[in-house]
């Protein structure tokens, strides 16, 4: 539990555990997105349990914790095993606004992930399609036609080794 560590901070630190929308998490909110990242599909119950809630108090929590954005629940899968057969991260370099570009890069169903960077990419944005055609397609025709896109450098995935989501709640 980290109930020590967010104590002891004075209040004039901005707490690195504050949610998007400046809401703190509490050690028992931090205690039940970890329990989540453990197992998605653990009963409140035991949750509970775990972090000295009712199931009912739990079920309050986590539905809190998803309308403010600050968890998702979802099911991962292996892209392969469901048909999807090439995945790259692309580098894209913006003239211009670089969030107008990552927003329209950010609706499209091929792109499961855009950051902003600082360094050599405007952003980063991991692309998953049903084969090579299907990614030449969305970089060259959709990526690099839009307004603002300078440059794309593209690193196609040959193995995934590690996708994980359990990094809790450091």
């Amino acid at each position: 539990m980290h109930s020590e560590a967010v104590a002891s901070r004075s209040a004039d630190q901005r707490d690195p555990r504050e949610s998007r929308n400046g809401n703190h998490l509490d050690a028992v909110s931090l205690a039940i997105i970890e329990q989540l990242q453990e197992d998605g599909r653990r009963p409140y119950a035991a949750i509970g349990k775990a972090v000295g809630l009712s199931e009912a108090a739990v079920r309050q929590r986590v539905q809190k914790l998803l309308d403010q954005g600050v968890m998702q629940i979802v099911a991962v899968t292996d892209p392969l095993t469901v048909g999807f057969r090439r995945q790259a991260m692309v580098g894209v370099n913006v003239e211009g606004d670089v969030e107008a570009v990552a927003d329209v890069l950010t609706d499209m169903a091929e792109v499961e992930y855009v950051v902003m960077t600082a360094g050599s990419f405007d952003i980063l944005a991991e692309i998953v399609c049903e084969d090579d055609d299907h990614l030449l397609d969305v970089i060259n025709k959709r990526i690099r036609a839009l307004p603002g896109v300078r440059s794309t450098e593209s690193f196609v995935y040959l193995k995934l080794k590690k996708q994980t989501y359990m990094w809790g709640t450091r």
